[in-house]
């Protein structure tokens, strides 16, 4: 077996792979053997079938298995062994890529072609400066989320006119263009939330309206998409495009949240028996909550400043053709030239920042080791059972938990990037110059949802 490498330019090469018969006659000859043992042939015994025919009738399809296998590992440990860093895998040769005749076998010859991952120098050190965005944990900031969580223990009353986060139970009537209403239209049931009441001219002839009251609006108004609003209407998506944009819609009941009284019970429903004592101790668990909540969202914002600056300023040049090519032979479906083409720009922003985090973690060290990527998952699971208020499992059944979780290949490959985006922002944070800002809380998701 000799794999030949042929250098067609900095990022392609050919690698030619050269089989003799010696590479593998004595594998085809074997299980040529077995199917002799086992084959049914009319006319002939069990394991009493001649060489000769079991050859004829399943020779070629067998030594194109075993000639596909001498030739993959071949490719492999050739790549291993000289610590290539191709992207993807190889693929066939454009024009000839394979010279032999099965009918005939003896030597037989494979080129393959190979794209290289690119030499990359990462343009990021302490003379880069970015903005740190850091919440203003006030007192407003602080009440809001007071009442959100007493919201969420509180309970629903009847209240007398609507108000802006009510719940609004009512009948939808479907009218005609002059607001008659309409024969044979929909008649139906249903709750407007109008805290999710984004139009304001909507929202505005809502409020205010008590028991009995009627009010012509558009359905699209105060639904939140198509499948929302298919089923306040009690119809299907389907069927929505020939409805009215006019609805008649009467108030029946009035659903008000009364929240829950600030209160030792409410305290251990929030956080445990025991762990907050007094609405001081509660605003202060609030604050550190939400400083340590928006923590996590300036680093997010920090990773996403660094991430566009980096794929505009680090030069890397790709194999375009061969991963196109790449992309076409290795889709599971079929997917045409024009499509590639499409969506190959993204394709190629994300392999950039592949081999830029790559570098990166070459460059300084880091790595994830088994031991912290378990922790970091037992930690994931600390989080889930506090999102329910529940006590976490003891470490013992924690560590089974989260070696079950990696054992599904795609929760650890999620975990795995999760776990190497906080490392990266990590690196960031202590590699960068940072210019930490203090500002309000509406500003900062302005700034995010940019």
């Amino acid at each position: 077996m000799n794999v030949v490498r042929e250098d067609v330019d900095a990022l392609n090469a050919v690698l030619t792979v050269e089989v003799k018969p010696e590479d593998y006659q004595d594998k085809v000859k074997e299980t040529l053997d077995k199917y002799r043992k086992t084959a049914k042939i009319p006319g002939f015994r069990p394991g009493h079938v001649p060489f000769g025919l079991v050859q004829k009738q399943y020779g070629k399809a067998v030594l194109s298995d075993e000639l596909n296998k001498v030739v993959n590992d071949s490719l492999q440990n050739y790549i291993s062994e000289n610590n290539l860093n191709i992207l993807g895998n190889p693929i066939p040769s454009v024009g000839e890529s394979f010279t032999g005749d099965f009918d005939k076998p003896e030597n037989f010859s494979f080129r393959f072609d190979i794209g290289f991952a690119p030499e990359i120098k990462v343009p990021l050190s302490g003379k880069n400066k970015f903005d740190y965005s850091k919440v203003k944990v006030d007192a407003k900031l602080i009440d809001q989320q007071i009442d959100d969580l007493r919201r969420r223990y509180g309970k629903l009353v009847s209240g007398e006119k609507v108000g802006d986060r009510d719940m609004v139970l009512g009948q939808f009537v479907e009218l005609n263009e002059d607001e008659s209403i309409k024969e044979g239209g929909i008649l139906h049931s249903s709750t407007i939330s109008m805290e999710f009441v984004e139009d304001k001219d909507t929202a505005k002839a809502l409020k205010g309206k008590k028991v009995g009251d009627k009010v012509v609006i558009d359905p699209k108004k105060v639904s939140r998409g198509e499948a929302d609003m298919a089923a306040m209407l009690g119809t299907t998506k389907d069927e929505l495009s020939s409805l009215s944009d006019k609805f008649q819609f009467t108030v029946n009941e009035i659903k008000v949240m009364e929240l829950a009284e600030l209160n030792q019970e409410l305290f251990d429903k929030l956080f445990g028996p025991g762990a907050i004592n007094s609405e001081d101790e509660l605003k202060d668990r609030v604050k550190s909550d939400l400083e340590g909540m928006f923590v996590n969202d300036s680093d997010r914002m920090l990773t996403r400043d660094v991430f566009e600056m980096l794929i505009e300023k680090t030069d890397v040049t790709l194999p375009d053709d061969f991963l196109k090519r790449w992309i076409k032979l290795s889709n599971e479906q079929e997917i045409t030239d024009e499509q590639i083409d499409a969506d190959y720009d993204n394709y190629a922003k994300s392999l950039k920042w592949q081999l830029i985090q790559s570098q990166i973690f070459r460059d300084n060290d880091l790595k994830l080791e088994n031991d912290e990527v378990i922790q970091f998952t037992k930690g994931l699971i600390v989080q889930n059972y506090a999102q329910y208020g529940l006590p976490a499992p003891e470490d013992m059944e924690l560590t089974q938990s989260a070696m079950q979780i990696l054992q599904n290949r795609d929760e650890a490959n999620r975990i795995y990037d999760m776990l190497a985006e906080n490392k990266l922002t990590a690196y960031f944070k202590d590699t960068v110059k940072l210019n930490e800002k203090e500002i309000s809380y509406d500003d900062f998701v302005e700034i995010a949802s940019k």
